[in-house]
């Protein structure tokens, strides 16, 4: 068989959008990174081949933003009818083409090697070239949901739920054991303009009345089936195969319910699709220098090494899943945000081994909230940020969070990943210019804050046409400017859908988002001259290359993609 062997300062095994984040993070910000995934798509739990939503902090403008926006705004501008072949598409090019990024899918992480306490390599054998790849790295980062460098590793780690003394924890069973919550094959449907027969496979499970259906929503407009559910009873990786088998049992027999055995309004609706490859929440978990709890939560998680955040409920759903006949999951609240501190993103006894995603070092009880996808994918670009300042600063994942965790936070901020509680170092060049605007208020945009919070929007509202003007005590050399626009962090639907409903509205870019803009600096007789423009810009985070001299700048809205008014949260140049 083939052998190829890499060497890169980075690698990430999974490529769901945790592993996504964290390779594509470190790679802009120099480190030379390997993503070794064992599917053909990328996105993990959103990709084609599960179809679960991305999911995060429930409440006003608490929307995760940073390199996960910049994806879920791509697709709203190139993918409108929300096909999943597109969206496969933008997850693989946004790390495919990511210089610095070296990508292997279809490639299965299977051995390590060891130097004390340290990994110096992993192997994956690809499928489709029949290759073995060896990849030796100076950090790795398990993003592969399962954990699988940790029995190879030796790494600690956790499965199923703790008791509820072990940390007072009183959403817990009373003893500990080896439950998870369980894993789903999702099914999609299209409505078309005719009735569709349904003839279900003879292996199918059968619900013929509402009450085998218990507690399960099953309006085909309004849910995903999520709680096609089973597994939390059996081992949650070994057993997959034998779990899936019945999964597809019951999927084909809740449609044969939906369509055969009473009205459900879905005479017209055909199954449009079926996941053979089940969507898992939970099975191995590291254990790191700190192991978030159900009462980090609670407290709101206000740590000093916050590199990101949570706000979905504690959705604990239940082991035995649909066959289960009370309600399938418990919603305990969780105040949103709530932050995760750093030190739950490395390993506790191997020292070159970062891990996000479901897998972080948390509790069962607070993992049921920290799951879902899109704090996951901010977990993964804090990682990635990290091994970069890591890699920079010839430091371990401990060693950041001993020397450099102000870097890496203040680093998370510019790249527009929001830390509840933390304010963004704005440049000294901005700090003392003085700040004018034909109209409004400009001083939000240089307050470090760059979203609402609770009654403060935090950014400059003006018309189309007005401006915002920078004057500088003395010429500066400009090299940079960044931006950071309105992307709606309240915009409903959810960025891929559930189902298809005939004549479905296209979705688009945010009408808050400007579109085109301007920026003008002055010369020595007065005059302002155009030094950057753009006429079709679709992102929230905008960073400009500049090489230019000003003692004074203009930022211009010329055009939003619908809104009367542009809002603008952040203005820097350094």
């Amino acid at each position: 068989m083939k052998r190829k062997i890499h060497k890169v300062d980075f690698c990430v095994v999974g490529g769901g959008l945790a592993g996504m984040l964290a390779s594509i993070s470190a790679a802009r910000h120099g480190a030379r990174v390997l993503l070794m995934h064992d599917r053909p798509v990328l996105g993990g739990n959103a990709s084609s081949e599960i179809r679960m939503w991305v999911c995060g902090a429930h409440g006003k403008n608490n929307k995760e933003t940073g390199i996960l926006e910049e994806i879920l705004l791509e697709n709203l501008y190139r993918n409108p009818q929300r096909v999943y072949s597109i969206w496969d598409s933008i997850l693989y090019e946004k790390v495919k083409f990511e210089e610095n990024i070296t990508l292997l899918l279809n490639c299965t992480c299977n051995d390590l090697v060891m130097d004390g306490d340290k990994i110096r390599s992993i192997k994956g054998w690809q499928l489709t070239s029949e290759t073995w790849h060896t990849v030796e790295a100076t950090l790795f980062a398990d993003c592969s949901g399962d954990s699988i460098l940790a029995p190879l590793s030796g790494a600690e780690f956790r499965v199923g739920r703790e008791s509820a003394s072990e940390f007072g924890e009183d959403i817990e069973p009373e003893e500990a054991d080896k439950k998870t919550m369980g894993m789903s094959c999702l099914i999609q449907a299209r409505e078309t303009d005719r009735p569709q027969p349904f003839i279900p496979p003879k292996w199918a499970y059968e619900y013929p009345t509402e009450d085998d259906l218990p507690y399960r929503g099953h309006d085909v407009r309004n849910t995903n089936f999520w709680w096609i559910e089973l597994g939390g009873e059996q081992d949650s990786i070994h057993d997959t195969e034998e779990i899936r088998d019945e999964l597809l049992k019951v999927a084909f027999g809740v449609w044969d319910h939906i369509k055969n055995h009473g009205d459900h309004g879905a005479e017209n609706w055909v199954l449009d699709w079926v996941g053979f490859l089940p969507g898992k929440r939970e099975s191995r978990r590291y254990i790191g220098d700190h192991i978030i709890t159900q009462n980090d939560v609670r407290a709101e998680g206000r740590f000093d090494d916050i590199v990101a955040y949570g706000g979905w409920s504690m959705d604990d759903h239940h082991p035995s899943g649909i066959n289960w006949k009370g309600q399938p999951t418990i919603f305990h609240p969780a105040p949103s945000p709530f932050g995760i501190p750093y030190r739950c993103l490395y390993s506790k006894n191997i020292s070159n081994l970062f891990f996000a995603g479901r897998n972080i070092s948390a509790t069962h009880a607070s993992m049921s909230s920290t799951r879902v996808m899109a704090t996951c994918a901010i977990l993964g670009q804090a990682v990635g940020t990290s091994a970069s300042i890591a890699i920079k600063h010839n430091l371990s994942p401990r060693g950041v969070y001993q020397e450099k965790i102000k870097e890496l936070q203040q680093t998370l901020m510019d790249d527009d990943c929001y830390l509840p509680w933390q304010v963004r170092v704005i440049p000294d060049a901005v700090k003392s210019a003085m700040l004018t605007a034909s109209e409004g208020d400009p001083e939000p945009i240089r307050n470090g804050i760059d979203r609402p919070v609770g009654d403060n929007n935090n950014c400059w509202t003006g018309k189309v046409g007005s401006y915002v003007e920078y004057t500088f005590e003395f010429t500066q050399l400009i090299t940079e400017i960044r931006l950071v626009f309105d992307s709606d962090l309240n915009r409903i639907p959810l960025n891929m859908p559930c189902n298809y409903p005939l004549n479905a509205e296209p979705v688009s870019v945010p009408k808050s988002m400007i579109k085109a803009f301007r920026i003008e600096v002055v010369d020595f007789l007065g005059n302002w001259n155009v030094v950057a423009e753009e006429h079709n810009n679709y992102q929230r985070l905008v960073k400009i290359k500049t090489n230019i001299e000003a003692i004074a700048l203009r930022f211009i809205p010329l055009e939003t993609w619908g809104s009367e008014k542009a809002n603008l949260f952040a203005w820097d140049v350094r």
